[in-house]
């Protein structure tokens, strides 16, 4: 199972400054960058170990877009989870509804883009994980699977350095940039993909209550969004010896009204 998000291209990305909003309106949407490279990597283990590849994406109709990409691609299987009730989602209620529909499909593995660009919060994955109660790694630069698919060992990305970590499956993990390259669609698998249907799903087609998705199953609320001023002017520069500059630099940004 793979979970995929269709996002505005970040290039065309403007804010309401009225609103507080983004402007999605006019702005050409994408697959989300890193959702290709889980793509991609679920196919690998396709073709070498069998199986499904199916793809999930929660969003309005016109994310069938990016699910027929994941076709051409290569999947197997799209799905879409589309209804008024799922509008106004945060991380905690998008990771809800897409576990719900991974739990009523069976399942081996759950590959996620470490993150979607629209938001940049890295957590949808890992929510996903805890939902299912099953195993994650996130951050997965290389990946091997056991010959009889019942485990795995995923190197991770971390801050400094790497680590090799072992898991049993069902498990999840998100994918980055280092993992693969992602594959692009001939023209006859974008032939073929266009005679696969994009099954959509709503709430009431995977059991979920009012309250647990959407705006009311939300835990977090965005006030607004916009855009920081830019700072202007020179920057200054503590020329001391380590002990001298770190009082000097500590009042400078007292000044600034950065720290107190």
């Amino acid at each position: 199972m793979v979970c995929v998000k269709q996002v505005p291209d970040v290039a065309e990305i403007r804010i309401d400054e009225v609103k507080h909003t983004l402007i999605r309106s006019g702005v050409p949407s994408i697959l989300n960058p890193f959702d290709e490279f889980a793509v991609e990597e679920a196919l690998k283990i396709r073709e070498k170990l069998g199986g499904e590849v199916a793809v999930i994406s929660m969003g309005p109709l016109q994310a069938k877009e990016a699910l027929s990409k994941c076709l051409a691609m290569g999947a197997d299987r799209a799905i879409l989870l589309s209804d008024p009730k799922f509008a106004g989602a945060d991380t905690w209620a998008t990771s809800k509804t897409l576990a719900m529909t991974v739990q009523k499909l069976s399942f081996d593995l759950v590959i996620c883009g470490m993150k979607a660009i629209d938001g940049e919060t890295c957590q949808v994955g890992p929510e996903i994980a805890e939902l299912l109660n099953v195993p994650h790694v996130s951050y997965v630069k290389r990946l091997e699977i056991s010959e009889d698919g019942k485990s795995l060992i995923a190197e991770r990305m971390t801050e400094q350095g790497h680590q090799l970590i072992s898991s049993s499956i069902p498990c999840l993990i998100t994918a980055t940039k280092a993992l693969n390259v992602p594959r692009i669609p001939t023209l006859l698998s974008q032939m073929a993909a266009k005679k696969k249907a994009v099954e959509v799903f709503t709430a009431e087609s995977i059991g979920a209550q009012k309250d647990q998705v959407g705006l009311p199953g939300s835990r977090t609320h965005v006030l607004k969004v916009f855009t920081p001023n830019l700072r202007t002017g020179e920057g200054k520069i503590v020329r001391a010896e380590d002990k001298e500059a770190v009082p000097q630099l500590l009042e400078l940004l007292k000044k600034e009204g950065i720290t107190q």
